[in-house]
């Protein structure tokens, strides 16, 4: 991530001001792992009987109805309680339901965590990895073959697709290289499209809708796998280094008992033979590992922090 953090830390000179990271007034953080506390007034805590789950909008969340359902029976049974899937449509929405107590079990996208940890006491304390112990992906600006685009200097004039303002790797990471390392700005230099979501980014490009889009590469090669696209249709042209990936925790007002057994439910719960190897073995996932939001998503904190980001909670 080196690279990358040197563009952005060059860019924050450009930017002027930055909030430091702080949580919504509404959340307290005594012990300094900058994630809330959970509430020591036994009238703020929750035990709901079904417990609504959520993963992060990288795709269509059909997609991911059926590759969760084996992690969810196992869910129910460490916990003893009913849970939902719940089809999230936008990372706003997503945020939006734990902040009003509609989601307790949630995976956020790398870029939107630090939102989620700030405005609506998500706890994350999980992160998908191969089964060496390795995580993450790559953002990857991709063009397809002809398109007359052979470097990341060649989008000047052409139209690039983002996901959404929240993605890491769909909007602020590129952003950030884009205007510090190639003196490159949206409307300025290209035009920037909206396709709100990175499997929509991929299509776009493989179907020549988009002339180039920055994506997260774990979602391409999951594309790839289930035959979505080919191989083929798409040509990299810039790969970051790795990013955390989508981070997995808990709404902080949970009674303490409650968010120990989902803690146990990730990490207690074995992938072989299941629909969530059967989809995410697909770019080598195998097992829940833990994190620390303070330490592993520092290198997107610092992102944020070039790109002027303020958590700004509604």
């Amino acid at each position: 991530m080196k690279s990358l953090l040197l563009s952005a830390a060059a860019l924050v000179v450009a930017t002027a001001a930055h909030a430091e990271f702080t949580l919504d007034a509404r959340y307290i953080d005594a012990d300094g792992d900058m994630i809330a506390d959970i509430p020591t007034d036994p009238a703020a805590l929750v035990d709901p009987d079904t417990l609504i789950f959520a993963y992060t909008p990288v795709e269509d969340p059909a997609v991911y109805a059926e590759a969760w359902a084996d992690f969810i029976s196992h869910m129910e049974a460490t916990t003893g309680k009913k849970v939902q899937f719940f089809p999230i449509n936008s990372n706003a929405a997503q945020i939006e339901a734990m902040r009003a107590g509609r989601l307790h079990i949630s995976g956020f996208n790398t870029g939107s965590n630090p939102l989620a940890v700030a405005c609506a006491g998500f706890r994350p304390f999980a992160m998908m990895a191969a089964a060496d112990g390795s995580f993450g992906y790559e953002m990857e600006f991709i063009t397809y073959p002809g398109s007359g685009i052979e470097k990341v200097e060649d989008i000047k004039g052409r139209t690039m697709a983002f996901t959404a303002e929240t993605s890491n790797s769909g909007f602020k990471a590129p952003s950030a290289l884009l205007a510090s390392t190639y003196n490159m700005a949206a409307g300025a230099d290209f035009t920037p499209a909206f396709s709100g979501a990175h499997d929509n980014s991929i299509l776009g490009v493989a179907n020549k809708d988009y002339d180039a889009a920055a994506i997260a590469n774990s979602v391409m090669t999951r594309m790839i796998e289930r035959d979505v696209i080919k191989a083929d249709q798409v040509v990299s042209i810039y790969k970051s280094d790795t990013f955390p990936t989508t981070g997995y925790g808990v709404a902080h007002n949970l009674t303490p008992e409650l968010q120990d057994k989902i803690r146990d439910g990730f990490f207690s719960f074995d992938w072989a033979g299941t629909s969530l190897e059967a989809e995410f073995g697909k770019s080598g996932e195998s097992q829940f590992i833990p994190i620390t939001f303070k330490d592993n998503w520092t290198v997107v904190r610092e992102i944020d922090a070039a790109m002027g980001v303020q958590y700004t909670c509604q």
